[in-house]
């Protein structure tokens, strides 16, 4: 493969400046950048040039929230590490960051062992894990500095699945004084679980068994409640603290007081929170299956509060939460009983293209899609600026992104390993034509040329938002 790779003529957009610039590439990474037309820029030569004209040159996305392989509910993710990073790159996601799982009873070290042999050689985009850590207790406890010092440097808990992965407060304060102490960030599922389970057995004693049941069992004052605690608890651990998927105008509200006290809180949303609502999950027959996810959609009334969340910087990342079971065969394990519909709904693929969308729609601006997408992301989980931008020294991660072509979202066109689309049938604007990760393109002109094996393991540093 040649070494050298000019983009020429473009609109560079990065979180921070817009330029019609050329950028050169050498060895995987961007070497240089310089105005279009200046004899600088015309002094780039190289073996492949890339056309740009009229089409944005951006940062690949960084998506910090996915499932891959996931065991869930007696079943797995649809997607592994080989068709999900593919169909990330198709959709112009150059990083990924995967949650390892820790069973109870077992180490965090044999659930990190058991993500690398899951993923290594098999990725076509360079890739992270964070840990899910479901048993605290004083070894594990040591175990999250080493795991800080070799580059996992975030840690999920969850207040909700009790029996699964469920912490209760003590386990969750232990594992934040853990993190303030070793520089580690603490990622939370905030939803009040064991209130949950109540009003699940409730609602089937009742004969309410359809999924937008789901939605209604799982209250956005349940989210609100437990996104307080999670606040509150970080705040007496002296720890910081990053809510995942934020699906409630009142769980912004808490967020938005905690970061009006200064307090060192991040959040999170996702494309299905934006786009998507409970009228989904009330689709006829047993359709709605397709979106349940936790936490749920919500009514439609919440988006505006998420997307202000995302003007204001109240919510700093939109992550996916990729996290696919077929229709077929896996969602339907909850005919009859929305609690066994497996959670999770697919969308490495799309993210990038539907906040382009928002761009079109008016609801962010060009620089906050590539920040919210690309560079807060990296900068979330100490990536940056090795990714998440386009500057001198940077891995070449750059997607030549036509901001023009108008597509249709599929089943039929994705490349996900998944037999439905959340958003299907949905017109956009914007469109991914070619994608390069470390300088090799993977997708050209839209064609895949990637391989698996070629996307490597990327230790993190520590959050870069905190001193």
């Amino acid at each position: 493969m040649s070494s050298r790779t000019v983009i020429r003529g473009g609109l560079v957009v990065t979180a921070s400046d817009e330029m019609h610039a050329d950028v050169l590439v050498e060895n995987g990474r961007v070497a240089a950048l310089a105005a279009t037309g200046t004899p600088a820029a015309e002094a780039f030569d190289a073996e492949r040039v890339i056309d740009a004209s009229g089409k944005y040159v951006i940062p690949g996305g960084v998506d910090g929230h996915t499932h891959m392989e996931m065991p869930f509910g007696g079943t797995y993710a649809a997607d592994t590490f080989e068709t999900g990073t593919r169909a990330a790159a198709w959709g112009g996601t150059t990083t990924i960051v995967d949650f390892a799982i820790q069973s109870v009873g077992h180490s965090q070290r044999e659930g990190l062992d058991a993500w690398h042999a899951k993923a290594e050689g098999n990725c076509a985009i360079d890739y992270g894990f964070h840990m899910i850590v479901s048993d605290v207790n004083q070894e594990t406890l040591k175990e999250m500095d080493l795991l800080v010092e070799e580059g996992v440097t975030s840690f999920k808990q969850f207040m909700a699945y009790p029996g699964v992965f469920y912490s209760d407060d003590g386990q969750i304060l232990r594992a934040m004084q853990r993190a303030a102490g070793n520089g580690g960030l603490i990622m939370m599922h905030a939803e009040n679980g064991i209130a949950i389970d109540v009003l699940v057995e409730q609602a089937l004693a009742r004969g309410e068994t359809d999924p937008r049941f789901h939605g209604e069992v799982r209250k956005a004052l349940l989210e609100a409640e437990a996104t307080h605690r999670a606040i509150r608890l970080a705040q007496v651990a002296g720890a910081p603290l990053y809510v995942v998927h934020v699906s409630a105008t009142e769980a912004v509200a808490e967020l938005t007081r905690a970061r009006d006290e200064g307090l060192p809180v991040f959040g999170e949303t996702c494309p299905q929170y934006l786009f998507l609502s409970t009228d989904n999950l009330a689709e006829p027959g047993f359709e709605g299956a397709k979106y349940v996810c936790s936490t749920p959609l919500r009514p439609r009334e919440h988006q505006a509060a998420l997307w202000r969340g995302l003007r204001t910087n109240d919510l700093q990342v939109v992550s996916t939460d990729h996290c696919p079971f077929c229709f077929s065969g896996q969602k339907e394990l909850g005919r009859g009983d929305f609690s066994k519909i497996p959670n999770g709904m697919p969308g490495v693929e799309n993210r990038m293209d539907l906040l382009h969308q928002a761009v079109v729609d008016g609801h962010i601006s060009r620089r906050r899609w590539i920040e919210i997408a690309c560079a807060t992301p990296a900068r979330m989980f100490g990536l940056y600026p090795k990714k998440g931008t386009i500057a001198p020294g940077a891995d070449a991660d750059i997607v030549v992104y036509d901001p023009h072509a108008e597509q249709v979202i599929s089943a039929e066109t994705h490349h996900m390993n998944v037999d439905y689309s959340a958003y299907e049938g949905r017109r956009i604007t914007g469109r991914v034509e070619t994608v390069l990760s470390r300088g090799e393109p993977v997708v050209t002109e839209r064609e895949y040329t990637g391989r698996k094996g070629h996307g490597v393991y990327t230790p993190r540093a520590t959050c870069q938002y905190l001193n």
